[in-house]
């Protein structure tokens, strides 16, 4: 605090004398401190940035993959159950990254007597570059 001088009545303060070289501004540490809060800062948005583009795209794959699979059922269907087979490809340009296979198998039952009607199992699964899977297990009946 400053000094109080009196004279003739009145009281006067003084400024305080500052010291030779001393500036405004902040300190190491302060700065130190703030960088910090700012990296943490940044680094979580970072984080949840990154976490809400993968799940975006977990749930874009997760979507598409069954509407991939029923689209593929429906042409081994339309082209008679009886001629298919097992095989891979893949969705061309309209979908780059997807692929499919499928693995075709006479699944036996005793409640089928007659040898002109048949049970498959078709076993398709949807891949996206070969790091995400989708896996459809479906029956099919028919008779030759």
């Amino acid at each position: 605090m400053g000094h109080l001088l009196s004279g003739r009545g009145h009281v006067m303060a003084i400024p305080p004398r500052r010291r030779a070289g001393a500036t405004h501004g902040f300190t190491l540490i302060e700065v130190l401190v703030a960088l910090s809060i700012l990296t943490v800062a940044l680094t979580s948005i970072y984080r949840l940035q990154s976490d809400t583009f993968r799940m975006s795209d977990d749930t874009r794959f997760y979507t598409l993959a069954p509407m991939l699979a029923q689209q593929k059922i429906s042409e081994i269907e339309r082209q008679g159950l009886s001629l298919v087979s097992g095989g891979s490809g893949d969705f061309g340009q309209a979908f780059p990254g997807y692929a499919w296979s499928l693995r075709i198998e006479d699944a036996q039952s005793e409640l089928i007597k007659n040898p002109k009607h048949h049970l498959i199992r078709l076993d398709l699964e949807i891949t996206r570059d070969e790091v995400r899977r989708y896996a459809l297990r479906t029956y099919r009946f028919y008779v030759d």
